[in-house]
């Protein structure tokens, strides 16, 4: 049985998933990652772009190679990697930015932990707020067995999407306090 109130709440389900995916994936976990900086966004073009519509980034184990397609916008590159605060100085060669980032402290990995946790959290509000719509859309069903019915499928996804949430949060954590 498809109902469409649970259908929305799997929907909103999937959007805390991927929501918290992409946090995650801007965390610094020691590893340079293009992910740390392409949502930056850069006024060009008397706009503001993200990184990555503007420039190739490549990367190898502890920098970021940043080469924008059009030479002109590389002094707006430069400036907003620096407001980003990575970590790192980007150095500007004319030709492309490298971006170095440090190696990761003690301290910083318990931070990122701390953030990890954090995100999780978020989430899991996220999704315990999709679960009460989803509830209250259910509490005017007439047929007792089945908004009882309702009910369990809906708990039964909570308890699903905590369960990954959990997973990705376990994951990420690893993966900061991996030396």
């Amino acid at each position: 049985m498809s109902d469409p109130r649970l259908a929305t709440f799997i929907t909103d389900g999937e959007k805390v998933l991927s929501n918290l995916k992409s946090e995650y994936s801007k965390l610094q976990t020691g590893r340079a990652n293009a992910a740390l900086i392409e949502h930056i966004m850069i006024d060009a073009y008397g706009q503001k772009q993200d990184l990555r519509s503007l420039c190739g980034i490549s990367v190898d184990q502890r920098s970021l190679v940043i080469q924008p397609w059009d030479r002109g916008i590389l002094a707006a590159v430069e400036k907003a990697l620096q407001l980003a605060d990575l970590g790192g100085s980007p150095v500007n060669d004319g030709i492309v930015i490298r971006v170095t980032l440090p190696s990761m402290t003690e301290e910083r990995r318990k931070h990122l932990q701390k953030v990890v946790h954090q995100l999780a959290e978020e989430s899991r509000v996220a999704l315990r707020k999709h679960r009460q719509v989803a509830h209250d859309a259910i509490k005017p069903e007439k047929d007792e067995d089945v908004k009882e019915t309702l009910n369990e499928q809906l708990q039964k996804s909570v308890d699903d999407y905590n369960g990954k949430i959990a997973e990705l949060a376990k994951k990420k954590e690893e993966e900061v306090m991996k030396v």
